[in-house]
């Protein structure tokens, strides 16, 4: 067997047995570097270390530190609060309200599980009180959390970009994001159609939440819709927003919810308006906020998405130890040798949206365009399209229930047929796996982007 055929399926296992026994990827990745680049490859440790992403460990410890302090500081519960006095009533408007926060969330730095736990739990509530669908609102929130999740200030975009600029090839930024909104907004709209959007609408309009929770009696009975898998059509009297799972009152705009709000605007505005790496700034900012209200910094750096910078620094060591090793340019010439670039970037966009639906996105991702590299170097394919195909193709199936997203929305439905909800969200992630990447592969791929 040759080395490079070794390699490849050595990252094979490294994926099964993270999604079989779940055991970090990236954990899983750094012992199969140092294994495979210690007795195969012949490298020592520093050779192994080449390919460890600096840069990006930076951009995870920042961003997701920053945005830590935000949610600990009560940041993110104003936003949340603040999202849903916008709908004023209005029942269809809410799954899309929910949409818009997680993908805002996501696009200003929330690692995506992170956001959708945070707002999964709220919008499933808001689901099984209105009679809405749940699967309706578990897609709204995911696909919302992926329709931000590539901006050029967030975990997923910073990762991409960073991953297009390492391997020298043509990237556009803006792009990349505006192919993962559109995408995903697309999806929104058709999931948003089929299960029971437009009888959201002829439902009318309710009274707002209650400004806090425990207020009042519980609607006798429950509440309807739990378990449906379409939409509802009944009106919710006021009576059944003074639950007690409904919002907390409103977080009022305290000293560090406004430093931090400030916070987040600064850093839209230092990396998109006079280009300063996202990682610093953040930690600079996450830094001003901690030292003026630290008791709240030391419960946030706890929260910092410690599993998922082993995750990506991991998997972007193996491949480094791959690239030393030729892998790359081996199996770029292997996909190449088909003979028909556009079949080979098909099966590229499927192989990773399969893997993703059981693995790590972010994963793939990191596994997967390294490994197109050569192909695409051969200029038959634009580089943006493909690299935007691949993004597409292994995000939008988070919404798979063995997915840490999909998993977070089983988890905070309330009042639903849990095994029910499990087989629709699953035949659902099989349609998005199914679907998508033929569509996005004509749509971004066949054009020839970039």
């Amino acid at each position: 067997m040759s080395p490079e055929l070794l390699s490849v399926l050595v990252l094979a296992v490294v994926f099964v047995i993270a999604t079989t026994r779940s055991v970090n990827m990236g954990a899983l990745a750094f012992a199969a570097a140092f294994g495979l680049g210690t007795l195969v490859a012949d490298l020592d440790a520093d050779g192994v270390f080449a390919g460890f992403p600096g840069d990006l460990f930076v951009v995870l410890v920042g961003v997701t530190y920053l945005f830590a302090l935000a949610r600990a500081n009560g940041t993110t519960d104003w936003l949340v609060h603040a999202a849903v006095r916008l709908v004023r009533g209005r029942v269809a408007l809410i799954p899309w309200v929910m949409f818009a926060l997680t993908g805002a969330l996501t696009a200003i730095g929330a690692v995506s599980p992170a956001a959708v736990a945070i707002v999964a739990p709220i919008a499933l509530s808001f689901a099984a009180r209105y009679g809405i669908s749940p699967l309706l609102m578990g897609a709204m929130v995911v696909h919302g959390a992926q329709a931000g999740g590539f901006s050029p200030i967030s975990i997923y975009g910073s990762i991409v970009n960073g991953i297009v600029e390492r391997e020298k090839l043509p990237g556009s930024e803006i792009t990349l994001f505006l192919a993962s909104l559109l995408a995903n907004l697309v999806i929104a709209a058709v999931v948003f159609a089929v299960c029971g959007g437009p009888k959201l609408w002829r439902q009318g309009t309710v009274a707002e939440p209650a400004a806090s929770p425990g207020e009042g009696e519980e609607e006798p009975g429950g509440t309807a819709g739990g378990g449906s898998g379409g939409g509802g059509t009944r009106t919710a009297p006021a009576s059944t927003l003074a639950r007690t799972d409904a919002p907390a009152a409103a977080v009022p705009l305290t000293a560090p919810v406004t430093a931090t709000l400030v916070c987040l605007v600064a850093l839209v505005v230092a990396v998109l308006g006079f280009d300063l790496d996202a990682g610093l700034t953040a930690i600079t900012l996450a830094v001003v906020l901690s030292t003026v209200w630290p008791d709240v910094s030391r419960r946030a750096v706890t929260e910092i998405a410690w599993p998922t910078v082993l995750l990506i620094c991991g998997v972007l060591t193996y491949v480094g130890v791959l690239d030393e090793m030729g892998t790359i340019t081996w199996a770029g010439e292997g996909v190449g040798g088909i003979g028909v670039p556009l079949l080979a970037a098909v099966l590229l966009c499927y192989i990773g949206a399969i893997v993703s639906a059981f693995a790590s996105s972010v994963g793939i991702m990191g596994a997967l365009i390294p490994l197109a590299v050569p192909f695409l170097a051969q200029g038959e394919i634009g580089a943006v399209g493909m690299v935007a195909a691949l993004a597409v193709s292994a995000t939008v199936v988070d919404v798979s229930p063995f997915s840490t997203n999909g998993a977070l929305v089983l988890a905070a439905a309330p009042d639903v047929d849990r095994e029910r909800f499990f087989r629709q969200l699953m035949a659902y992630g099989g349609i998005v796996v199914a679907a998508v990447p033929a569509v996005v592969w004509l749509v971004m791929v066949v054009p020839g982007w970039g």
